[in-house]
């Protein structure tokens, strides 16, 4: 399992009695896992293993300022057939620290490097087949400098306020579950109580 504790939330041993690979691809595995649920029973589940990713959610304002502006990147995703607006984020290399894949991230997709990069949470994507689990940062204190896009990566960098990038999300302009996820988290910390 790729999330930061394996045995968080209420787990209760290991469920897993065998596993067979049945893919291995550059980006994820396919396993099929003979696991022992809670109730005893035994049954199969197809899982697809995942390093795990970093998401950053990169401010040119200060968060706490009225509306601070932030930068969404504008990338062509294959799966939905369209262009989707999303935070920068990334898978993590073997061994590699979350925050350091943020940073990386951070300054392959848009050019920037973050004075301070603070951890906002960490979620599990899509729990009922996968085990990626993507931490969440909030970047800050932004210097501009050259992107350095992959082959496959077809991005722009776009800037909008925070009120504007939420508001994105309620008219559908926003459907990348990550981005949704860590800007309502920035959104959060950066009100107070």
């Amino acid at each position: 399992m790729s999330g930061p504790d394996a045995g968080h939330g209420g787990g209760y041993g290991r469920p897993r009695v065998d596993s067979r690979r049945v893919y291995s691809g550059r980006v994820l595995d396919l396993d099929i896992d003979k696991v022992r649920f809670p109730n005893g029973s035994l049954g199969e589940l197809e899982i697809i293993r995942h390093p795990g990713a970093s998401a950053v959610v990169p401010f040119l304002d200060p968060p706490t300022d009225g509306d601070p502006r932030l930068l969404l990147i504008r990338q062509y995703r294959y799966a939905a057939d369209r262009f989707l607006y999303e935070i920068p984020a990334g898978r993590l290399d073997a061994g590699e620290d979350p925050k350091a894949c943020a940073r990386r991230e951070l300054r392959e997709e848009t050019g920037c490097t973050a004075g301070r990069v603070e951890p906002l949470g960490g979620f599990y994507t899509t729990p009922g087949f996968t085990d990626e689990y993507i931490h969440a940062f909030l970047a800050t204190d932004l210097t501009r400098g050259e992107s350095a896009h992959e082959r496959d990566e077809f991005i722009t960098v776009e800037t909008f306020t925070l009120a504007h990038a939420l508001d994105m999300i309620a008219t559908g302009d926003v459907v990348d579950g990550k981005t949704i996820i860590a800007l309502f988290l920035a959104d959060r910390r950066r009100r107070p109580g």
